[in-house]
């Protein structure tokens, strides 16, 4: 899948410039006004939904760690999947949501302490820089250049005292690269299945049991709520 390495490649370019972001919020904004730090863990907890993009640079990084860190961390993804079958027995390889109701995956237990399956006993993540993009946009709100808002979400550690959505030093061209995103996924989906999927999905532990070399790509079918399969 050789044809898939310039999309990737262009895609941890673009989860790079989001860390220049946060990191830039981290030096611009006030003390002690953004806790978010290495070590924090409170939001490496429960189920959110990522995209195989995502999920495919994610077992890259998982694919270099020791065998015996594979082994454990393996063994942790299997106990949360035997989990979330009891609840969806369809959930099969390789593990993609767009088959479920969507509100079934959406709106995940905000309370699941479960950690992931990826964060170390040192409370730092195993794949640190092939974490998700969800991950690194996590704990402040996501407001465009222009003013819109992707999302007004912030960590209760973050920002307190203060109005994050009308904070200057937060803001940046959300817009354009969540365009960009969407494009990357189009291109990778089109390389992998020969066809365009607006949206392909999974859970972070179920990404790590994915065998991107026993499924055949481009027979996948699944049916769709969104229609899109």
């Amino acid at each position: 899948m050789e044809t898939l390495t310039p999309i990737l490649d262009a895609y941890q370019a673009l989860l790079g410039e989001i860390d220049g972001w946060f990191a830039g919020c981290l030096e611009r904004a006030a003390p002690g006004r953004i806790q978010c730090r290495q070590g924090c863990t409170g939001c490496c907890r429960g189920l959110f939904d990522i995209t195989l993009l995502d999920a495919w640079l994610l077992r890259q990084a998982f694919g270099r760690l020791p065998e015996a860190l594979r082994l454990s961390v393996r063994g942790k993804a299997e106990a949360r999947l035997l989990e979330l079958r009891r609840a969806w027995p369809g959930l099969t390889a390789p593990f993609l949501l767009n088959a479920m109701p969507d509100a079934e995956w959406t709106e995940m237990p905000e309370d699941d302490p479960t950690p992931c399956p990826l964060l170390g006993d040192d409370g730092l993540c195993l794949v640190y820089a092939a974490r998700p993009m969800t991950c690194r946009l996590h704990g402040l709100p996501n407001i465009d250049l222009s003013g819109e808002s992707f999302s007004d979400a912030c960590c209760t550690l973050n920002c307190l005292g203060v109005d994050p959505l009308a904070d200057p030093v937060l803001r940046w061209p959300f817009r354009q690269a969540f365009l960009r995103e969407q494009q990357l996924f189009r291109d990778f989906s089109r390389q992998l299945t020969g066809r365009v999927w607006n949206e392909l999905d999974t859970f972070i532990p179920t990404a790590l049991l994915i065998d991107p070399a026993a499924v055949d790509w481009r027979r996948l079918v699944l049916i769709d709520p969104r229609g899109q399969g």
